[in-house]
């Protein structure tokens, strides 16, 4: 027993590691964007492509991965990703040729797929009355991986130092996160064991079938957690693109790190408080507590949907702050919204193993894939020609995710709780293993 005890805190301490530098290596041209499009002659809209194709793949890409992982186990998969990532990285700081340069950095974006791949380790290893708080510190660490390659890579990699082997500083960057990105690779396959028994391995491959993964996908709890994922990490995401022009465009400040660090307050919060929404989600489960007797007896989803409703009181509360014309005023509201992304993704990603104990990386690929198209959409509506103001775009945002909360609270509603990991929109007469997402 404590045996598996210790290797259970070893699987989030591999996973979470994992995934904070695959997070690294996922925004690691960020900070070298300046002397990128110095040497490449890119234009700002170019540079804009460039970062914006780091999210091309993750749709696709989380799906792939989250089923993968429950078939041949979390340390084959990640050990995959992680070492294909560090071949591309390593290889593209000898490119010359600006095309080939820009396929190389599309594949080592792909890094940030391996977030559904840990979702799943952890969910092998860790009881479900510490799930979420597992899941929460997994994620919550891992993103910060972004604002730690922000903080370190310009500082070792910026000091003048121009070898036989580099033209520049960001290449010698590119290659030895390649580097280590391999050497991770090795220790995670060597290291990480898939699941805490054989029986349990075996019952999640047994539930990996490509039936099984459309099956899964099409059942009502995968559906509500991925929209509201959209309207959670993809807001998260969106606002961490697009915060820092907003704070310079719609309140006139000419200051770079100011604009930027205000930006910064919103993904502290939406990063680091992670755990706590997965935290909450664990202890009305354990302690039955209702805290919306219209979901009564359904905790994890009673604290889900608080932590939606929340968000959208938050966006419309950002409008509101930016008419007033009081920067101080939308950079509070601005940590408020991280805050309610961090409880929501982190309710969210409570209830996902919970629900599906034997599909947790299909679940998971699904619900991390889809969630990521609201970064993509999102930043439309935001900077759209049409709106009067700038102020404006928080509100339509909030009404569009009006419909997904609906959806929650039918979803969420006990008769319609108690078998969403059974019933779907596609095929529900199916047999599905027998799971609950933690309430009675």
């Amino acid at each position: 027993m404590g045996l598996i005890k210790m290797t259970k805190y070893r699987t989030l301490l591999l996973a979470t590691i994992g995934f904070n530098f695959s997070f690294l290596i996922w925004f690691s041209f960020a900070p070298f964007t300046g002397p990128m499009s110095e040497e490449f002659g890119l234009s700002t809209a170019e540079i804009g492509i460039l970062a914006s194709s780091a999210i091309w793949m993750a749709p696709f890409g989380r799906m792939l991965t989250g089923w993968l992982s429950d078939k041949f186990g979390a340390p084959t998969i990640f050990a995959i990703v992680l070492g294909y990532v560090g071949v591309f990285s390593m290889a593209s700081a000898f490119v010359q040729d600006y095309s080939l340069f820009f396929v190389t950095r599309l594949i080592v974006a792909t890094a940030g797929i391996t977030f559904v791949i840990g979702i799943q380790h952890v969910a092998e290893w860790w009881e479900e009355e510490n799930l979420g708080l597992a899941e929460g510190i997994y994620a919550g660490v891992g993103n910060a991986g972004a604002a730690g390659g922000a903080l370190i890579l310009p500082r070792v990699f910026g000091t003048g130092w121009n070898g036989p082997l580099f033209s520049t500083n960001w290449r010698a960057a590119f290659f030895y996160t390649g580097v280590v990105s391999i050497f991770l690779a090795i220790a995670y396959y060597t290291l990480g064991e898939a699941a805490k028994s054989e029986e349990k391995r075996q019952a999640t491959a047994d539930n990996a079938s490509f039936k099984d993964w459309i099956y899964t996908a099409t059942r009502y709890g995968t559906v509500v957690l991925a929209l509201a994922y959209i309207m959670s990490f993809g807001l998260e995401l969106s606002m961490n693109g697009w915060l820092a022009t907003y704070y310079r465009e719609a309140f006139n400040q000419d200051n770079l790190v100011i604009a930027s660090t205000f930006a910064a307050t919103f993904s502290v919060a939406a990063g680091l408080l992670r755990p706590i929404g997965g935290y909450m989600s664990d202890v009305l489960a354990r302690k039955e507590k209702n805290i919306l007797p219209v979901f009564h007896g359904r905790y994890r989803e009673q604290w889900t949907f608080v932590s939606l409703c929340f968000i959208v009181v938050m966006m419309l509360c950002m409008t509101l702050a930016g008419l007033s014309g009081v920067v101080m005023n939308a950079v509070i509201v601005g940590f408020l919204v991280g805050t309610a992304c961090a409880f929501a993704e982190g309710a969210i990603f409570a209830q996902v193993p919970a629900m599906f104990p034997n599909s947790s990386g299909a679940v998971a690929g699904v619900v991390g894939g889809i969630g990521t198209v609201g970064g993509i959409v999102y930043p439309l509506i935001y900077s759209a020609p049409w709106l009067s103001s700038l102020h404006i775009g928080y509100s339509i945002v909030a009404a569009s995710m009006v419909p997904i909360v609906l959806l929650a609270a039918w979803v969420f509603q006990p008769g319609i709780a108690s078998v969403a990991n059974t019933e779907g929109f596609i095929g529900d007469s199916r047999e599905a293993p027998a799971a609950s997402s933690g309430d009675d």
